[in-house]
């Protein structure tokens, strides 16, 4: 396990004209399930299909259709609860949250309010300046995604697509715990690379399978320090609600705005009035949606045609055995097995891809090595073509190669360098192209030495210059490699040098 004695995060404070103020910040995060078929439908959920062509009759709310659940996705939720050390409800039940709107079919959402599959549960936030948030999970509860309206298509008239419909949503509730928009986007991150990890959630969140309601208000300095004590929200602001993020760097732009605009309102005497908002990326500003509903507001009951579900705890405890290893766990032994610096982990794990190659990579190599070469060599070529690591032209065992080739002094690092880019580029097995290229490395010290002695030949005022400023020595190094193409040993060639040169 990580070592998690960081020092506690300091809050944002923003100053307003009269003084300063704090972020108080909490997430509704909805987290598209990884599953082939619907929440209570075999539809299927693939993206980009033709308007309305994965929809089943009862997504469409056809007459006397019955929704059946999906034990799948009951199965990942409760591998999510588990990944975010969360309690798990043996028992849960479904309720129809009523409201009405085109793209949603029955005029009712299906979802878990009383009674929520996810109990309490956390998630550590690190902020890369050797600090980390604790953000506590409230409840995680399954339930429908509505459809989509498009407005756009038709200058009198708007479609509903509703491939959407019926797909299952889990819906992570976080605790007012987050302080600040750098915050906010860093836990949205960590969300994504848990349920990644788990593989319940793909958190694409351009195709809107990962989205974000941020609660956000303000307080005095202090008063969260009395909430924390009292659990009492009276002593912190009134929160308004912005609606539908699906980027990160939105996210951070909307609380800041937000934040902004409540400053103002309490600075001049008003009040902050709670309600659901919209953020403009274009006019950087947030406006009214609508004002917030409580529960009633919805009339929430228990649906008649649901049954509550009951799980075993056997169950559960198969799904935990069955976990694969997290982030915070894969960080940790890879700095202890491989001796990484904290930051170079972080890197390595930030996606359960890139841990898979780098483990493969160095799986009886030099660790260090590998992570320099996957991370500088390897991730930075694919990130200047825009390319990610599944895409990598270069196998784990292609550069795990290279790094052999290196470790038995067969190659140079310049080499190595000019090695990689023909496999990059061309392919092949790098043992073969060191082979049929005439690339290995010059390590005979009689032939070094007689280069090194024709370099001092041929530049006697060098030598001089050499012996009276031995940092010069390594003009000759430098010459030498040239000479011999780069496939010198560099550190025979110091050592040559060195000798010849009486240093």
């Amino acid at each position: 396990m990580l070592d998690l004695t960081y020092d506690t995060p300091k809050p944002k404070v923003i100053s307003g004209a009269k003084q300063d103020w704090e972020l108080v910040i909490g997430m509704e995060v909805h987290a598209q399930v990884s599953s082939n078929a619907k929440l209570f439908s075999g539809a299927s959920t693939a993206f980009g299909a033709e308007p309305n062509a994965n929809v089943a009759l009862v997504d469409a709310a056809m007459p006397g259709m019955l929704p059946v659940i999906n034990e799948f996705c009951v199965e990942q939720t409760v591998r999510t609860g588990l990944g975010l050390k969360a309690d798990i409800n043996l028992k849960s039940a479904f309720d129809r949250k009523n409201y009405f709107y085109p793209d949603l079919p029955q005029g009712y959402q299906i979802s878990q309010l009383y009674h929520p599959i996810v109990g309490e549960g956390e998630v550590l936030v690190e902020l890369g300046d050797g600090t980390a948030r604790r953000v506590r999970i409230e409840r995680i509860h399954m339930e429908q995604d509505a459809g989509k309206s498009i407005h756009d298509m038709d200058p009198a008239m708007s479609f509903v697509d509703l491939n959407r419909t019926g797909v299952c949503l889990m819906e992570i509730v976080s605790r007012p715990d987050i302080r600040g928009p750098e915050e906010a986007a860093a836990y949205i991150a960590k969300l994504r690379q848990i349920m990644r990890y788990l593989g319940t959630c793909d958190g694409n969140m351009q195709n809107g399978n990962l989205r974000a309601d941020v609660n956000v208000s303000i307080c005095a300095p202090g008063a969260y320090e009395k909430y924390q004590e009292t659990q009492d929200f009276s002593h912190l602001g009134t929160r308004c609600e912005i609606k539908n993020m699906n980027s990160m760097r939105f996210i951070q732009q909307a609380i800041e705005v937000e934040a902004r605009r409540q400053i103002a309102i309490v600075e001049a005497g008003g009040t902050v009035d709670q309600e659901t908002r919209l953020y403009d990326p274009d006019k950087g500003e947030t406006r009214s949606m609508r004002s917030k509903e409580e529960a009633h507001d919805y009339r929430y009951f228990p649906d008649p045609d649901l049954l509550p579900l009951e799980i075993e705890q056997g169950w559960v405890d198969d799904i935990q055995a069955a976990l694969p290893e997290l982030p915070d766990d894969k960080k940790a032994r890879f700095i202890s097995d491989f001796g990484l610096s904290d930051y170079d982990a972080s890197v390595l794990t930030a996606e359960v891809e890139s841990a898979a190659y780098f483990e493969a990579v160095a799986n009886g190599r030099d660790g260090k090595m590998a992570a320099n070469w996957v991370i500088n060599e390897l991730f930075g070529r694919l990130k200047k073509e825009d390319h990610g690591i599944t895409d990598s032209p270069v196998s784990p065992d292609q550069l795990g190669a290279i790094i052999e080739l290196i470790a038995k002094g067969d190659i140079s690092g310049k080499i190595a360098k000019d090695l990689f880019e023909i496999v990059y580029t061309e392919g092949g097995d790098p043992f073969e192209i060191v082979e049929q290229r005439g690339m290995k490395q010059v390590t005979d010290t009689g032939a070094i030495e007689a280069a090194v002695e024709d370099v001092i030949a041929a530049n006697p005022a060098q030598v001089e210059k050499a012996k009276a400023n031995p940092k010069l020595a390594g003009w000759f190094v430098g010459q030498v490699m040239k000479a011999t193409g780069g496939k010198a040993n560099p550190k025979a060639v110091n050592e040559i040098v060195s000798a010849k040169l009486g240093l």
